[in-house]
């Protein structure tokens, strides 16, 4: 799995969880769906989204690019 998909998957994850939150737990909840949504959004422009940094570095997963030509660091 690349880290594009693997972001991806790990923000609709925090969207349920965070509307599970606010359903059952407090309404006050509905920020943090709020920052995940304002975070993919500014993500969507400058390309920078700390969640692939803690994907890459810590769990090691790698681009689509690194994927398709074979580069291993």
């Amino acid at each position: 799995m690349s880290s594009e998909r693997a972001l991806t998957a790990f923000a609709g994850f925090m969207v349920l969880l965070s509307v599970a939150l606010t359903v059952w737990v407090h309404p006050n909840f509905v920020w943090f769906t709020v920052f995940i949504g304002a975070n993919l959004f500014q993500q969507s422009f400058t390309g920078f989204c700390p969640a692939t940094i803690v994907l890459r570095k810590v769990f090691g997963f790698k681009t689509e690019k690194e994927l398709a030509t074979g580069i291993t660091e």
